[in-house]
């Protein structure tokens, strides 16, 4: 998730190289039609209420590629009710600065398509201003050109919602126009991990015992041993480890802290790194960061995305991996291996047993696919079938 945070103090995180924006993503070949605007028939029943769009075809490049969505400069009262919201959030929720970014990026879009409407004060628009923006989102594309993707307008109505019942709350607004829509679906898609061996092809793709080889060695290892968010990786300090107890201290979202264990190799990976690379690249601006690049500065998420492809190119690795599936491989092997699906909650840091099922089809996925091809009477038919 993109974030507007510079990378020179301690637990600051930077942004991962994808989209820029961190909205887009290639056409996907389909686009819902366009929602009713602004000053559409009363009564009209909007399709948001039952969070379901029917979907026609994109068209292709040309007059009819999709335009930017609409927006004008924000007016004084947008802004000061988005940054009150905004405060809300990180100083009573305490959520993560990346999510804070997401949420900023999200309503500031909001605010700049009201007032490309004629609408300066959010506390005046309307369930039509709503169904019209979400239908120029859809219809629209990202700043990079891109379109916007199906979870993107879903991340986007839940911070416009949680917006305007902040406003009624706080007595800013009447009424809250977001409340008959309904979240638009959002197609279910299961996780990509890497097997136990393209894993390991990855780690021993590390080549040579200099400081930076011995730096990405420690990372990489470390984002699989403990599962890790880039996140949270990056934003390790020195004190996190204990290499004694071989335990890893994680700040995850909303700054929770939890320990997760780390097994030999990744705590062979980290010594070897504190005692023979760290000293060489810390800096002036090390501080306590964990991981250092070439600068002596923290490691940003974007370094450490670059890092992690180019290792998984030389291991000739042709999906793309990122470090979010190596927390996806940590969490669908430690299942495959036995682990319940409680303690995986746990190691991953999940607030919701349900963020954790997800991984369960894959372990299913993967043991249907070993008895098909293993079991005898699984690979023959029989001639009544």
């Amino acid at each position: 998730m993109p974030a507007d945070v510079v990378d020179s103090g301690p637990r600051q995180t930077g942004t991962p190289p994808r989209d820029p924006s961190g909205t887009g993503e290639p056409d996907s070949g389909t686009r819902e039609p366009d929602l009713p605007l602004r000053g559409s028939p009363e009564g009209e029943r909007s399709p948001w209420r039952d969070g379901v769009l029917p979907v026609v075809p994109t068209p292709g490049p040309g007059p009819d590629a999709p335009a930017a969505v609409p927006a004008a400069p924000v007016g004084p009262a947008a802004a000061a009710a988005v940054r009150r919201y905004l405060d809300y959030l990180a100083v009573e929720r305490g959520l993560a600065s990346n999510t804070l970014s997401a949420y900023r990026r999200d309503l500031h879009r909001y605010a700049g398509w009201l007032a490309a409407a004629g609408i300066d004060d959010p506390a005046q628009a309307g369930e039509p201003d709503l169904v019209a923006f979400l239908g120029a989102l859809r219809a629209g594309s990202t700043p990079v050109g891109t379109r916007y993707r199906a979870s993107s307008v879903a991340r986007t109505l839940a911070a416009v919602r949680g917006f305007h019942r902040f406003l009624v709350r706080e007595r800013l607004a009447g009424a809250d126009p977001s409340r008959d829509l309904g979240t638009p679906k959002v197609p279910a898609s299961l996780p990509r991990a890497l097997s136990v061996e393209q894993v390991e092809a990855l780690l021993g793709a590390i080549a040579g015992h200099d400081q930076l080889a011995l730096r990405d060695r420690a990372l990489l290892e470390t984002l699989y041993a403990a599962g890790l968010r880039v996140s949270e990786a990056t934003a390790l300090d020195v004190d996190d480890l204990d290499l004694e107890d071989r335990t890893v201290r994680a700040f995850g979202k909303g700054a929770k802290e939890r320990l997760v264990p780390i097994g030999r190799s990744a705590r062979r990976a980290l010594e070897a790194y504190l005692v023979r690379a760290r000293p060489l690249l810390a800096g002036p601006r090390s501080g306590p960061a964990l991981f250092l690049n070439a600068q002596g500065s923290r490691l940003t998420r974007q370094g450490c995305w670059k890092i992690l492809r180019r290792h998984a190119r030389h291991a000739g690795l042709e999906a793309e991996v990122s470090p979010h599936v190596l927390r996806h491989s940590f969490a669908t092997h430690l299942l495959a291996g036995g682990a319940d699906i409680r303690s995986v909650q746990e190691l991953l840091g999940h607030a919701s047993l349900a963020t954790t099922q997800v991984y369960t089809r894959i372990t299913q996925d993967r043991l249907r696919e070993v008895y098909l091809r293993a079991h005898p009477r699984a690979r023959h038919t029989t001639p009544s079938e």
